[in-house]
């Protein structure tokens, strides 16, 4: 049996400035925000609005499809650079990866200069089709967003699915293509169970990201699409309604814990697995 290392042990004095961290970051604010929230009746009047409602559906829509659409590109792209190698795919692998520092609104400006209204492929298509009307306007949908979601947060499943391709032993992979599997047939056998841990664990993290996403709906501006966290900044904000944008924020943030809580038990349950 393996004993894990402890380090030595921390006084009180070096716990207490996390401690107040903690306190002063996340613990007062939300100490603020749940007295205002839940007086005078404010969740049950919020929460049977319309506007709250559909709030909520974008948020879950959104964060489902563009995790969902982090985790197919992902597995393709971590299939072709773990198996399908090619001169500069380390490059490009390390590339995707610098994604992870952009903020995000920086990717949404980058989609907005390439497929804006006045972007370069809509100017072009305007010039090749003699036309005055942007062609493409799919940018300032929630299909806009979606695709940018996808190109922020795909390098955090891309990244662990790697680690995990790394981990199969490509003896495995010959003794079964010499037994006449072909390539489809080894990757649903023996490529995809072996990514599965990865995938679940970099999908919740996905899910938990993208339902928090702010800065790209922010920029782009998309039109009739508002999630809760655009949610609270219009009430607080734009109109002033502090028990609404805390009683919104209120349901971001059980949203949020529960989700956090999701992405915990799934790294739990794939560290049990690996100690068996």
């Amino acid at each position: 049996m393996t004993r894990s290392w402890r380090g030595p042990g921390l006084g009180a004095p070096a716990l207490a400035l996390p401690a107040l961290g903690l306190l002063a970051s996340v613990v007062y604010p939300l100490a603020l925000t749940a007295p205002t929230a839940l007086g005078g009746g404010a969740p049950g009047r919020v929460f049977a609005t319309s506007w709250f409602q559909a709030a909520a559906l974008h948020t879950a829509t959104i964060a489902l499809a563009a995790t969902t659409g982090c985790i197919l590109l992902a597995l393709m792209l971590g299939l072709v650079f773990a198996f399908l190698p090619f001169p500069g795919a380390g490059l490009v692998s390390r590339a995707i990866d610098t994604v992870i520092a952009l903020p995000t609104f920086l990717v949404a400006l980058a989609f907005t200069f390439f497929y804006g209204s006045a972007g370069v492929v809509n100017e072009a298509l305007m010039a090749l089709l003699h036309t005055d009307i942007a062609p493409l306007a799919f940018l300032y949908t929630k299909w806009g967003v979606i695709m940018i979601e996808i190109t922020v947060y795909t390098p955090f499943v891309l990244r662990p699915l790697l680690a995990a391709f790394a981990q199969i032993d490509p003896a495995q992979l010959e003794m079964a293509s010499s037994l006449g599997a072909g390539p489809w047939r080894i990757v649903r056998g023996i490529i995809l169970p072996a990514a599965l841990p990865a995938l679940l664990a970099g999908g919740s993290l996905c899910l938990l990201l993208t339902v928090n996403e702010f800065g790209v709906l922010f920029f782009i501006g998309a039109r009739g699409v508002i999630t809760l966290p655009l949610l609270i900044y219009d009430k607080a904000i734009q109109e002033f309604d502090y028990p609404a944008a805390c009683a919104v924020a209120l349901a971001n943030v059980a949203l949020s814990l529960s989700l956090f809580a999701l992405y915990r038990a799934v790294l739990r349950r794939l560290a049990a697995d690996a100690d068996v």
